[in-house]
């Protein structure tokens, strides 16, 4: 079997949070409880749950854009534990960042090719000028952008063309890795699968495999080969794309699933839809047992003492539930 590229075991992040705002307890906010995940070569692996979940802390501890309060990060067989500045760039020259919002993450004094070129200043790599601006030239031709405008700003440019930089400079290095941070969701729907697009043709050509940060459950569908999804940083359930859209068993991909709109009346009127009651918890104070447990319904007395571990409920599907195979919601799924 195929090594993974990326083995993330046991990953946990806390951020402090000032006592004296609620007692003089100390107090931290988990974002990330104890997870774990593989990626594999060439394959894109989506992370998705609503905002404030863990997502995109996930993918940043990864990428040591912040450093994790204790877990495992193994990338290309090397363990990122404890790495120093040196190693890490090393290690970053074939794990690269798309991030959420291309204006924010492009400098505005930079022209375009200046950006683009960056990584490969950093580095190192083609120490010739006029050849890497031809190199840059290709890139932004690759995603879609006139080479000529290689001496624009930032500013000059949409939101969808930015975003387009943006992924021009994470393939600059020709990346094993490349965690994608919610990289549509800032943009129109019409830009949004022309990104996809270009995401997917340029994993075909380079063999990429991306981490798909996303709170879109039909954006995830799209590009992902497996699904991950999550709530208050916890891993709920992890599947392949198909039989986690065709038979959720967690109940909170099964609520997730019922709220995305079908342009299809027979199949809306099929289906049920879950409506949760309650907000999420507090993750200063997460819940005891099962996170989900205040607002599952089907929970019952076992949910908030004992947190239920990830087991494998079919071949290839993993769910953090008690009782998912044993009350199934039906009518939650998405038509594919």
């Amino acid at each position: 079997m195929t090594e993974p590229l990326l083995h993330v075991e046991h990953l946990c992040k806390e951020f402090p949070v000032d006592s004296s705002v609620f007692s003089k307890e100390k107090k931290s906010v988990k974002a990330v409880d104890d997870i774990s995940f593989d990626i594999y070569p060439g394959e894109t692996f989506g992370l998705v749950g609503e905002s404030g979940c863990g997502k995109s802390t996930t993918g940043r501890c990864i990428m040591r854009l912040t450093y994790p309060t204790s877990g495992k990060v193994v990338f290309d067989g090397q363990d990122m534990s404890g790495m120093n500045k040196k190693q890490l760039k090393a290690v970053r020259h074939d794990m690269q960042f798309i991030f959420q919002d291309p204006y924010a993450s492009l400098n505005p004094r930079m022209t375009i090719g200046e950006i683009v070129s960056e990584p490969l200043v950093i580095h190192g790599e083609m120490p010739d000028k006029a050849q890497r601006m031809d190199y840059v030239r290709e890139l932004l031709d690759i995603v879609g952008l006139n080479p000529e405008h290689i001496n624009r700003y930032p500013h000059e440019f949409s939101g969808g063309q930015r975003q387009r930089v943006g992924i021009a400079r994470a393939f600059a290095l020709k990346p094993k890795l490349i965690i994608c941070d919610e990289p549509v969701s800032a943009l129109d729907v019409s830009i949004q699968a022309q990104v996809l697009n270009l995401l997917k043709d340029l994993q075909k050509q380079y063999g990429t495999a991306y981490l798909f940060i996303a709170h879109d459950l039909s954006v995830v569908q799209h590009i992902s080969d497996r699904v991950a999804v999550m709530y208050l940083g916890n891993m709920m359930e992890v599947s392949d794309w198909k039989s986690l859209y065709a038979e959720p068993n967690h109940p909170y991909t099964q609520s997730l699933l019922s709220a995305v709109p079908i342009p299809d009346p027979d199949v809306q009127h099929s289906r049920k839809r879950i409506i949760l009651k309650g907000d999420p918890p507090s993750p200063i104070n997460p819940p005891s047992g099962c996170r989900f447990h205040t607002r599952c319904p089907i929970a019952q007395a076992i949910c908030s003492q004992e947190r239920p571990e990830l087991r494998e409920v079919a071949p290839g599907h993993f769910c953090a539930c008690h009782f998912a195979a044993d009350h199934p919601i039906k009518g939650s799924s998405i038509e594919l």
